[in-house]
């Protein structure tokens, strides 16, 4: 296979050929008969999708930088480029964004019905937006996508959303909008201390990282970041427009919500808070702060998911306390808690995913989404009970299962250096089976008790094959979570040792004010991250 991809030169246009061929597809819809939109949608889609999978083996294990990178002047009066790389890092949520998207659009299929070809061509766009954030190697192209994904987003919220769809389309706007205008002014300000430090102003992430920052510069810019991706996230108490937009919205855009979207803020919190702001990212306070409100989502939304009536609006709190887990593997700052938090985003794609799916294939059946109005589904439909139930123990961490080996890590991780925060936060684990299982056994046992549900028809072929892969890789990633790890740990040390090698900042805000590394040769890992 590496010797046809060479013979491709695959690595020199494949980024290119994933970013743009969505849009492609978006114009195909737009322009194409209404009826056979979806069709287009999904095809084209599909082999954004296949042509990804050439990642797989053309990604180069052992190497820490980004690979298969170009950088081309866009703006040059501005110093912005047009610079696409990925990394161990980002080469797993590109994987994800190109599965997801197809696996979403046939998920449609009989529940979008109005303005499909609309709704489609907001989808591909969607992808586009989605996958620059994660390939984007320039922080104003990055921004220009990470708002891009507010669009699509939107409307698919607000256009084919429930009835309170108005409310939630405006209130993810809102939040996700006001967030990032702060990370415009850092991003801004990162601009103009290049060109004070170097004579050339410049937006380009490697070149970024040697930019000389005092601690109180960090401190601030590192706020300003964070603020954008918590809410993305979400971290709590910043989560509170996520339960609604995921009720509220189509169950292809919970799906894409809950697989992708969300990622981009753990993402953001790896690739920017700490390479480019070392020292903030150890603070004391700054670690305290998010390892208290990683471990207080994980708890809350745990919490609060087990009094839901609302099927899909438990699932959605779930994301609020898997993103804790992540969030407090990240900031546990070990290889083992980054690649941790890495994996539970990779799992929570999957099953949350999926969940979401299935939770639309019944609400296909029944019009309805409350727990009380199910019951002993897997008499009448055991292959949908089945992919549940399966799909339900990956969401909880069930060893074998994608989940655990991403909980395990993270908690581990934590525990190196926090073993308070990993053992109040292992509590989470408990409470998701307290909140899961209880759903699945009113859900899909205890007997018929409504009669309504003895019509229910089991999954149709389509279904079964959205379904198969997602519970398919759920399994591999957790037997075999060894495939992925070798290939995101180089990256991931990359970035713990750009941190560790610089001076935490543990006084006050404001208190230290000299650079953390005038001299260049003393951050090694500023020159080879990425390089």
């Amino acid at each position: 296979m590496l010797s046809l991809l060479s013979a491709l030169d695959y690595g020199g246009w494949i980024l290119h050929a994933l970013l743009w061929l969505p849009l492609v597809g978006m114009v195909a819809v737009l322009f194409g008969p209404e009826a056979r939109a979806k069709q287009v949608a999904f095809w084209s889609s599909l082999g954004v999708f296949l042509l990804s999978v050439g990642l797989w083996w053309a990604f180069e294990q052992g190497v820490a930088g980004f690979q298969m990178a170009s950088s081309t002047p866009w703006i040059s009066g501005w110093g912005v480029s047009y610079a696409l790389g990925i990394d161990g890092i980002s080469l797993f949520m590109v994987l994800l964004t190109t599965l997801t998207i197809p696996l979403a659009a046939l998920g449609s299929y009989n529940y979008i019905h109005k303005k499909e070809r609309a709704f489609y061509a907001l989808l591909l766009l969607l992808e586009t937006g989605i996958l620059g954030v994660f390939l984007s190697m320039d922080l104003f192209l990055f921004y220009v996508f990470f708002e891009l994904t507010l669009v699509p987003m939107y409307f698919i919220v607000g256009v084919w959303g429930g009835e309170r769809r108005i409310y939630a389309a405006v209130k993810f706007f809102l939040y996700t909008a006001l967030g990032s205008l702060l990370m415009l002014v850092a991003i801004l300000y990162l601009y103009f201390r290049a060109r004070a430090a170097h004579g050339v102003g410049t937006f380009a992430y490697l070149d970024l990282l040697d930019v000389t920052l005092t601690i109180k510069e960090q401190l601030w810019l590192f706020g300003a970041f964070a603020l954008a991706f918590s809410i993305k996230v979400p971290l709590f108490p910043l989560h509170t427009w996520l339960p609604d937009a995921h009720v509220e919205a189509p169950t292809p855009g919970s799906v894409v919500l809950a697989a992708v979207l969300l990622k981009m803020g753990t993402y953001g919190y790896i690739r920017f808070l700490l390479p480019l702001f070392p020292g903030a990212a150890q603070h004391e306070t700054v670690v305290a702060l998010m390892l208290a409100l990683g471990t207080i989502g994980i708890l809350y939304a745990a919490w609060v998911a087990a009094v839901q009536p609302d099927a899909k609006k438990l699932v959605a709190y779930t994301s609020v306390a898997h993103m804790g887990f992540v969030v407090i593997g990240v900031f546990g700052l070990t290889v083992n808690g980054l690649q941790g938090g890495l994996m539970v985003m990779i799992s929570h794609g999957l099953s949350t995913g999926a969940l979401f799916l299935l939770l639309g294939m019944l609400y296909e059946r029944r019009h309805t989404r409350m727990i009380e109005e199910f019951g002993g589904l897997a008499e009448v439909a055991p292959w949908l009970a089945t992919a549940f139930v399966i799909t339900a123990l990956a969401s909880i961490g069930l060893p074998g299962t994608s989940g655990f080996v991403g909980e395990f890590l993270a908690l581990l991780g934590t525990f190196e250096l926090h073993p308070w925060t990993a053992g109040i936060a292992s509590i989470g684990v408990i409470f998701a089976a307290y909140y899961m299982l209880p759903m699945v056994q009113r859900m899909f046992f205890n007997g018929l008790t409504n009669e309504h549900n003895r019509g229910i028809h089991d999954l149709s072929p389509r279904e079964l094959a959205i379904l198969a892969p997602l519970i398919a890789l759920m399994i591999w990633v957790g037997v075999q979570p060894a495939a992925l790890m070798s290939r995101m740990q180089p990256s991931v040390e990359a970035v713990l040792e750009r941190v560790h090698s610089q001076a935490p900042g543990a006084g006050l805000v404001g208190m230290a004010s000299e650079p953390l590394a005038a001299d260049p040769a003393a951050d090694p890992a500023a020159a080879t991250e990425g390089r």
